[in-house]
C-alpha cells in the first residue's frame, strides 16, 4: 500500500499574478522583427543598387535607342 505524503497541500484558489498577455508581447516582437527585416533589406538593396549607373530617360536618348539602325548597304529598288 502507498502511504500519503506528509507535505502540506497548497490551496488552489491562491491568487496568481499573471504576466502581460503573451499574445500582445508576441505581437510586439513580431512587428519589431518585421520592421527590422524591412530596414535590413532596404539597406542591403541600397548598398547594392546605389552604385549602378542610372539609364538615360531623356526623350532624345529614347528616340536614339528606338531609331532604326542606319543601313550600310544601299536600299534596293524593289523595296519601299
Amino acid at each position: 500500500m502507498s502511504m500519503p505524503s506528509a507535505e502540506p497541500v497548497m490551496p488552489v484558489s491562491a491568487p496568481v499574478d499573471l504576466p502581460k498577455p503573451p499574445l500582445r508581447r508576441l505581437a510586439r516582437k513580431l512587428i519589431l522583427l518585421v520592421l527590422a527585416k524591412i530596414v535590413f533589406i532596404s539597406l542591403v538593396w541600397w548598398a547594392v543598387a546605389a552604385y549602378y549607373e542610372r539609364p538615360d530617360t531623356r526623350p532624345a536618348a529614347i528616340e536614339h535607342l528606338l531609331a532604326p539602325a542606319p543601313s550600310s548597304s544601299s536600299p534596293q529598288a524593289g523595296n519601299p
